[in-house]
C-alpha cells in the first residue's frame, strides 16, 4: 500500500508563498493522477488539483487557479504544490491522495471516493 507524507505547511500572511510536498513510500505510484484536497474547519474536504501521471495534464478547482501549480517528480515519488498570493481562504488542512492502480487511474477525478490513499494532512494557516 502507498503511503503518503505530506510536509510545508505553516502560518503565513495574505500575499505569501508556501509549496507542499507529498512524499510517497512505495516506489511508485501506480502510474495514475494525483491529488491535493483541502479542509477547513467546519467544512467538508474539497477538491483543490490533480495531475496525471505524464504531468501533462493538470485541473484546478476555480478558487485556486492561476495561484496554485501541481507538479510531480515521479523518480523521486514526489508531488508538490505551490500555492502563491495565499488568502485567509485558503487555511485548512492539506492532503494528498493517490488512486489504485487500474486501467482508469490516470484519468483527473476531483471526487474524494476515487483516492485509495491519503496522508496525514499539513495545515497551512493564512492570517490577514
Amino acid at each position: 500500500q502507498v503511503q503518503l507524507v505530506e510536509s510545508g505547511g505553516g502560518l503565513v500572511q495574505a500575499g505569501d508563498s508556501l509549496r507542499l510536498s507529498c512524499a510517497a513510500s512505495a516506489r511508485t505510484f501506480g502510474r495514475c493522477s494525483m491529488a491535493w484536497f483541502r479542509q477547513a474547519p467546519g467544512k467538508e474536504r474539497e477538491f483543490v488539483a490533480a495531475i496525471s501521471w505524464s504531468g501533462h495534464s493538470t485541473y484546478y478547482t476555480g478558487s485556486v487557479k492561476g495561484r496554485f501549480t501541481i507538479s510531480r517528480d515521479n523518480a523521486e515519488n514526489k508531488v508538490y504544490l505551490l500555492m502563491n498570493n495565499l488568502k485567509p481562504e485558503d487555511s485548512a488542512i492539506y492532503y494528498c491522495a493517490s488512486r489504485k492502480y487500474d486501467s482508469n487511474c490516470d484519468y483527473l477525478t476531483t471526487a474524494n471516493r476515487d483516492y485509495d490513499n491519503w496522508g496525514q494532512g499539513t495545515q497551512v494557516t493564512v492570517s490577514s
